[in-house]
């Protein structure tokens, strides 16, 4: 909901184990206050220390142009211990995307322009680490707990 009282944004990478346990909190709480939450999620792979994040963010994105983000969001946090390539084309498949459309996009590397500038923005904003939180412009680094974020957003108005 773009009108929402809570605008989330979420800087993560999809081999950070903080970040994939914050998933599965942010997948929650979607569902249970679509409402109340406006959330983004933008690409800050930590590629020093998670060698597979760039393409997965990748991934990511290509699904996006199937209308299937959160499909791949999901599988991708549920195997981050396998991101090579054909483990991301295999998730394609899994999850009903175009694998022709798909591959072209991936092997393109069509999104590594827009994940570095998700990284610089970042940056910018004082992300040092995943996941880093911004609740309406207000900078949360690490994970939060659930009855934390319910918290946050039964203040909302």
């Amino acid at each position: 909901n773009p009108d929402a009282p809570l605008q989330i944004v979420e800087f993560a990478d999809f081999e950070c184990p903080f970040s994939r346990e914050e998933s599965l909190v942010v997948r929650e709480l979607m569902l249970r206050f679509p409402e109340k939450i406006h959330f983004v999620y933008r690409d800050f792979p930590l590629e020093d220390i998670h060698p597979h994040a760039l393409r997965a963010a990748e991934a990511a994105n290509c699904a996006q142009d199937q209308n299937k983000f959160w499909p791949m969001h999901d599988k991708l946090f549920q195997n981050a211990q396998r991101l090579t390539d054909p483990d991301l084309k295999l998730y394609a498949l899994e999850i009903g995307l175009n694998i022709a459309q798909f591959n072209q996009c991936l092997d393109s590397h069509k999104y590594a322009e827009e994940i570095k500038q998700d990284q610089a923005d970042g940056l910018a904003a004082g992300v040092q680490g995943t996941p880093t939180f911004f609740v309406n412009g207000t900078r949360i680094p690490g994970a939060v707990p659930l009855g934390l974020w319910e918290q946050i957003i039964s203040r909302a108005k």
